[in-house]
């Protein structure tokens, strides 16, 4: 029997999380999922240019365990890119650090805190929010996890 999977941190949801060859209908693509954790690896290694260890780090998981992460983010990139299918950005045993709020009037994104209520766009004052770590099953599981840990670290 297989260890359980380790809760991987991922600092906040993706910006976008559906891409497609332009011109086809998502409907007559092949899925591809790239879950959470493997986005994450992406922007760590990839965007950010930190080394394994560092990126390791961040999500809470070996230097081991990201490498294979990476690998397996890298060759679905590539079938992507390769076979035009459609990708989409999703699941996978993770927390979200932050949550980003997306404002359906003006556009503006806000980097917010997972207990941060928004009512209205500080922008524009449009009530039209829309919560990017609840759009992937997030938020809720992600404050309790935190303040459950934080309160392990202060017992």
């Amino acid at each position: 029997m297989s260890r359980p999977k380790k809760m991987r941190s991922v600092q906040h949801p993706p910006l976008i999380a559906d891409f497609k060859p332009t011109g086809i209908r998502a409907s007559e693509l092949e899925p591809l999922d790239l879950a959470l954790d493997e986005f994450e690896a992406i922007r760590l290694a990839d965007f950010q240019g930190l080394d394994h260890a560092e990126s390791a780090e961040q999500m809470g998981i070996s230097r081991p365990t990201f490498s294979r992460l990476i690998d397996q983010a890298r060759r679905k990139l590539a079938t992507f890119l390769i076979e035009g299918r459609h990708l989409r950005i999703e699941g996978g045993d993770i927390h979200f650090q932050r949550n980003m709020i997306r404002c359906q009037g003006c556009g503006h994104l806000f980097n917010t805190a997972l207990d941060a209520e928004m009512e209205k766009c500080p922008h524009c004052g449009s009530h039209h929010l829309v919560d990017l770590a609840g759009g992937h099953g997030h938020g809720r599981c992600c404050r309790s996890f935190h303040q459950h840990s934080r309160r392990n670290r202060h017992a």
